[in-house]
């Protein structure tokens, strides 16, 4: 019998008021129930809310290195519990072993970062224009937030906006995604396990209707950190601003890797695959375009065929090259793109068909996909698949792959393989794009940095990890002490 799981609010784990449940399924084999989540209506949102309110004022008068302590206690107990972490991980979004636990440790690593973090919290000075004068600045938390966040890194994902957030002195209000919630469930415990006060972190559970919209249009929440589609994401932006509470959304991607002549096409060929066919295709900077001089399209072309026809794909927990789709509405949305491409004219290398026999028949699971004749005019090229579908596209010129690249509505990562320190340097300055790599696949970001896109991939309100996180959670004071 697969265990039923509370929402957490202030300190307590709760059965929701609707008295209702839902199931989360193995997507590598859909027989197996991995576990029951609360239903949660729209009032336990707003209870939520209020005890969050409630404890703001106290955890924010908290000394940052004791916030800081209890983040750096929380990470050691989710250490602790890594290998629970991974497989939970692994049954619920259908990660492989090795992409699970790589994202378990990321969001270990995140907390203690944002640990240490806490001891430079503060201000600067600045020079007076006047005598005996101090003019200071100082960081203050906002109040209550609430964070929104996606199933394809449902742990490493709530770390870096729940880390900052609590760190800074904010009480936090979290619905993670229905696919995959038990993750954020283990994130809690482990919070509470290391003595975050009652009411300084809630977990809701339920759809987005129901528990992300209150999070949205409540006056109480000061700000709000989502990550997810462009479509939803734009409409929280837009619910958000009717009371002129802080946002950010983070988004789609349709990003391109450029192959220029002086790429070693094997390395060209590991970089494009790994972004590709990684996490299934399911990363918002998921390598999507292949951008390749025609001096190297037919060798990079037979390259990343091979590449892609090797790959192993199997349930997460055999640690393949490639695991299954999330759910059923993905994998029926890959094969829908898969179909689309057929009849825009483009060639089907490789790929594209729903896997079946014994060990595929109860798993969502799709051969990873290579066309080769993509123009900038198809839907192949232009929309988020968000699935292992690679378009490769051949262009005669560094410009004219420049303007292939930034030929789309996105603007999230972006990486060139080259070994011309010019193209390095201009593809850098001149990439429509918030991550631009060079020689590197287009996913995987360093946790200190930055990290948001351009165009439709993000509000461009504020960036997201780093420092850029805690700026996100604070508002800054300017002091004009004389004396």
């Amino acid at each position: 019998m697969p265990t039923t799981y509370e929402n957490y609010i202030d300190g307590e784990w709760r059965d929701s008021t609707s008295g209702e449940t839902f199931q989360v399924r193995n997507p590598a084999d859909t027989d197996e129930v991995v576990a029951r989540f609360q239903k949660s209506r729209r009032v336990d949102v707003l209870e939520a809310i209020d005890v969050a309110c409630d404890a703001q004022e106290d955890w924010a008068e908290t000394p940052a290195p004791e916030r800081g302590a209890i983040l750096k206690r929380a990470g050691i107990a989710l250490d602790r519990r890594r290998d629970e972490a991974t497989e939970t991980l692994v049954r619920e979004e259908g990660k492989t072993q090795s992409e699970a636990s790589g994202e378990v440790g990321r969001a270990i690593d995140i907390f203690h970062y944002y640990a240490e973090k806490a001891r430079d919290l503060g201000g600067i000075e600045k020079s007076p224009s006047n005598r005996n004068a101090e003019l200071t600045t100082r960081r203050e938390p906002l109040g209550t937030v609430g964070i929104i966040t996606p199933w394809n890194y449902p742990i490493a994902i709530p770390a870096w906006k729940l880390a900052p957030a609590l760190v800074t002195g904010n009480t936090v209000v979290h619905k993670p995604a229905s696919e995959a919630p038990g993750v954020s469930r283990i994130l809690f415990e482990c919070l509470e396990e290391a003595g975050l006060p009652d009411g300084v972190g809630n977990m809701v559970t339920g759809s987005g209707s129901e528990v992300g919209a209150p999070l949205s249009d409540h006056g109480s929440i000061d700000a709000l950190s989502f990550t997810g589609s462009t479509a939803v994401g734009t409409e929280v932006a837009r619910t958000s601003a009717t009371d002129l509470k802080r946002v950010q959304c983070e988004m789609g991607g349709k990003n391109p890797t450029i192959v220029m002549p002086s790429a070693d096409i094997s390395e060209a060929t590991e970089i494009v695959g790994v972004g590709a066919f990684g996490t299934t295709g399911q990363s918002c900077t998921a390598c999507s375009r292949a951008i390749v001089h025609e001096d190297v399209y037919e060798e990079f072309l037979d390259s990343i065929i091979k590449y892609t026809t090797n790959l192993t794909v199997a349930g997460g927990l055999e640690d393949p090259d490639m695991g299954p789709h999330v759910s059923e509405s993905e994998l029926t949305s890959t094969l829908e793109y898969v179909e689309i491409g057929r009849k825009e004219g483009a060639t089907l290398e490789t790929g594209g068909s729903e896997l079946t026999g014994e060990s595929y028949a109860d798993g969502h699971f799709v051969e990873p996909t290579v066309f080769s004749g993509v123009t900038t005019d198809m839907r192949l090229a232009q929309e988020e698949i968000f699935g292992p579908v690679l378009s490769v596209m051949c262009v005669d010129s560094f410009e004219e792959a420049i303007s292939v690249a930034n030929n789309v509505d996105y603007g999230l990562s972006a990486s060139i393989t080259t070994q011309d320190l010019s193209e390095a340097h201009e593809f850098v300055d001149t990439i429509e794009a918030g991550v631009a790599k060079v020689n590197e696949k287009t996913t995987g970001l360093e946790l200190h940095v930055p990290f948001g896109g351009y165009k439709n991939s993000s509000t461009n309100t504020y960036r997201e990890q780093g420092d850029a996180g805690l700026d996100f959670f604070t508002s800054t004071k300017t002091v004009y002490m004389n004396y």
